[in-house]
């Protein structure tokens, strides 16, 4: 008969990273970034279009995969 793999479990650096110490880092992060958005707002909506046009470029480049292409098709249709 074939017994499946053992899986080992190494506990060294990574336990420390388990999932209450996770959600609790997840927590502070989420509490800190209202305060900082609650705090800041004038700030980050000020500078919320420059932000936005700042990403079109980079939207451009990812979200059409590059000008590269595959070579397939003629044109935008297809």
């Amino acid at each position: 008969m074939n017994r499946p793999p053992e899986h080992r479990h190494d506990f060294g650096q990574a336990d420390v990273w388990r999932w209450p110490a996770r959600l609790a880092l997840i927590g502070f992060f989420a509490i800190g970034a209202f305060f900082l958005l609650t705090e800041h707002r004038a700030h980050t909506l000020g500078a919320l279009p420059f932000v936005l046009l700042a990403l079109c470029p980079l939207l451009h480049l990812f979200g059409h995969g590059g000008h590269g292409g595959s070579g397939k098709g003629g044109g935008h249709g297809h």
